[in-house]
Parts: C-alpha cells; sequence; structure tokens
C-alpha cells in the first residue's frame, strides 16, 4: 500500500512534559503549547488539518472533529533528551544508560591529551552556550589561534574556531582527534563549531558545523533497510546523527528552508524506501536561543509549505511528521527539554483520519516502517495496520 515513506523531524518541537519530566529539571515544559501562548495563538492550517490540535490543544490550532492525518503523541523510553538517542529510538534502539555529561568541563587528562597530540593549547573547558561562548573567548582565540573547547548539559564535546584560523577542513580532523580521545569517557558527539567576525562586528557560527557522533550499540531501522537494499536517504543532520551508517544517499542543508527544498529533490531520487528529513532550525536557532517569535514564525513557514510536499507525493507515499525531543524556548535556561512529541501520517491513499493514541515509544515508528518493509524489526509497536484501515477502501 505504501512503497515510500518521507519522515520529518522537526527538531525540538515536544508537546507536553513526560511523567519524569522532573527528574530532569523541565516540570511544565510544553515547547509547542507555550510557543503558541507567547505568539498569541499561531496560523498551522495544514497541519491543524492532519490533527495536531487534536494531539495537544494550542491557541489557533483547534481540534478538528474529522482529521485527514492519523494522530498522537509518543513517549521517550531512552534515558536522556538528546537528539542521537531521540533518533536512535525512532528508528528502533532504546538506551537505558544516559551518556556522560560534564558540568564542570571535562577532566584534564582529557584536555591535555588532545593538547599532546594536536599541539595545541584549549580555550574554555566549560559548560557554555555556544554564543556566550564566542562572546567571552571569541577575541582571545583570534590572538591565540587556540581552538575553544567547551560543553553544555548535554554529552557533547564541542570545539569552536574561526575559520579564517582555523579552515573547517582542519577544524573536522581536530574533532577526529578528540573523539577518539573521549570514547572511552562514553561521550556521545564531538561537535565541530566554525565561526566568522569579529568583537566589533559580532561573531556568528556558519553552517559548516559537523557532529562526530558514536556509533549505535545496535543495528537501526536504517542499517537494517539498507542490508535489505531498501533506498534511505538522509537530509540534513540525519547523517550526523547516525555516524553515517545505514544511508545510500546524504544531503547536506544550511537550514530549514534548504531541508523542506532538499525534501522535494529526494522524490525525485528515491523511487522506493525512506527519505529521511531532520529540519534544525526549531532547535538550533530558536529554541536554544530562547526565541519563541523565530520559532513561531517558522512553524508557520513550514505548515505554509506543507501542501507543496503533499501534493508532489504519490499516492503511494506515506508521510509521518514527528519531533525528536523538546527545546522550550520559554523555560528558564537553554537545553532540551523533556517532553512527548507528535505525531501527525497522511497519505493520498488515506480516505480519514485515526487516532493513534499515546505511543508508548518513538520506536513505534521505527516498528512501524520495519513492518512496512518487510524487514526485522527493532523494537516497539507497529500502527501501521491502523495506518492501512484508513486507506484499505483506497484505490490508486
Amino acid at each position: 500500500m505504501f512503497n515510500r515513506v518521507i519522515l520529518i523531524v522537526l527538531d525540538g518541537v515536544g508537546v507536553g512534559a513526560l511523567p519524569d519530566a522532573g527528574d530532569y529539571g523541565d516540570l511544565g515544559c510544553a515547547t509547542l503549547a507555550h510557543v503558541a501562548e507567547a505568539a498569541g495563538g499561531l496560523s498551522l492550517p495544514h497541519l491543524q488539518r492532519l490533527g495536531l490540535g487534536n494531539i495537544v490543544a494550542l491557541p489557533g490550532v483547534a481540534a478538528v472533529a474529522e482529521p485527514a492525518g492519523a494522530w498522537g503523541r509518543m513517549a521517550q523510553r531512552s534515558a536522556g533528551k538528546d537528539s542521537v538517542v531521540g533518533h536512535w529510538e525512532l528508528t528502533g534502539v532504546v538506551r537505558s544508560e544516559p551518556f556522560a555529561t560534564f558540568p564542570e568541563g571535562f577532566p584534564r587528562s582529557i584536555t591535555d591529551a588532545f593538547t599532546a597530540e594536536t599541539g595545541l593549547p584549549v580555550l574554555g573547558n566549560v559548560a557554555a552556550s555556544g554564543t556566550e561562548i564566542l562572546d567571552r573567548l571569541g577575541e582571545e582565540h583570534l590572538r591565540t589561534g587556540y581552538p575553544i573547547i567547551y560543553t553544555s548539559v548535554d554529552s557533547v564535546l564541542q570545539i569552536a574556531a574561526h575559520e579564517d584560523l582555523i579552515a573547517p577542513e582542519r577544524l573536522y580532523r581536530l574533532c577526529r582527534v578528540a573523539e577518539r580521545i573521549v570514547a572511552p569517557y562514553h561521550v556521545c558527539r564531538v561537535i565541530a563549531r566554525p565561526f566568522v567576525g569579529t568583537r566589533l562586528t559580532g561573531f556568528k557560527r556558519t553552517s559548516r558545523r559537523h557532529d562526530f557522533t558514536c556509533r549505535s550499540p545496535r543495528p537501526t531501522l536504517l542499517d537494517r533497510l539498507q542490508q535489505a537494499a531498501i533506498a534511505t536517504c538522509g537530509i540534513g543532520k540525519i547523517s550526523d546523527l547516525f555516524a553515517g551508517r545505514g544511508l545510500a544517499r546524504s544531503l547536506a542543508t544550511t537550514g530549514n528552508a534548504d531541508g523542506m527544498n532538499q525534501t522535494l529533490q529526494a522524490l525525485g531520487m528515491v523511487e522506493t524506501g525512506l527519505i529521511f528529513t531532520n529540519l534544525v532550525d526549531y532547535d538550533m536557532l530558536y529554541g536554544h536561543r530562547r526565541d519563541s517569535a523565530g520559532f513561531a514564525r517558522a512553524l508557520e513557514r513550514f505548515d505554509r509549505w506543507l501542501p507543496q510536499l503533499q501534493a508532489a507525493m504519490r499516492a503511494d507515499d506515506l508521510l509521518i511528521i514527528t519531533a525528536d525531543h523538546g527545546c522550550d524556548p520559554v523555560m528558564p535556561g537553554t537545553d532540551h527539554s523533556r517532553e512527548y512529541v507528535p505525531l501527525l501520517a497522511w497519505s493520498a491513499a488515506m480516505l480519514r483520519g485515526c487516532d493513534l493514541g499515546v505511543r508508548g515509544s518513538f520506536a513505534d515508528v521505527g516498528a512501524t516502517l520495519a513492518e512496512l518493509f518487510s524487514i526485522e524489526p527493532g523494537c516497539g509497536t507497529s500502527f501501521l495496520s491502523q495506518l492501512r484501515s484508513a486507506a484499505r477502501a483506497k484505490r490508486f
């Protein structure tokens, strides 16, 4: 019934606190609702038609009596609230132990080993936000040429360097050194953070960011699809999140607009299989920077684009829209938030919508696609039968 799947992750677009949110310091988080409230209401008519307002009450986005799509929300089973953990769970890998974090900075054993291998002393070695660390140490970096190493509340080692001093390709090599050094410390990601500018003009991170992610401990849906010779195409940071594994094709993007355009382009590249897109701006540009107005505008831009995607889809295509965690710009701090994520599914083959309920794991998406493509599931509970029931009377 469905031969091609377009899976879109709206990075950071959570729909309300999970029962254990308090354990993560996220009691009361509700990314989408808080963004809508701060904006005085959202205009998302196309997502509303699919059933977004049936998932969560939102100013400007009411529930509809007969949604055109399938709707629900999913809880996270994995420990943590990082993009890597969220995407792994979507593809059938649930992580029971959190990655290591370093709120006081990294131990000397890590920074000393980095200096010994690269010949470069380091600046920073603190937990800080990306924009804050550039304001604090950007000028010293320009004067000394030393890379800025910092972390966050996530399990990441980030290396920031001005592109005029340390070109991105050289920065990537430094990250590979760091990746090898931190492997025994159970760090999830090493991230290259190139930037440009001066103190007078302002420092600005560029789109040449690159994530060096540890490998999933078990095969993901992407690995199993590739083993079955089923086409897989990752758009945006999908390749980074899966350490480059399980993808026949990978398309880098510069932001949401480019990601949406690349998704349309991918329809001409993948005849049967999976197109897997991450739209990162909600998280990177708006959630972490506590910009609820920008977050709202980005959601409305996606909604205006959605009919263009639907018009380009075939009758045997399936669209799934979800998220990987929350990133509530209204809550204190700049961290991800531990939330349910939305689940919307639509196909031109569907005669009616259906309520997918509250799913016990993000892995239900992976289980559904595994059943669809007749491959071994990782974990989770498929909702494919509900989608088939909503489309079973349709003739192609």
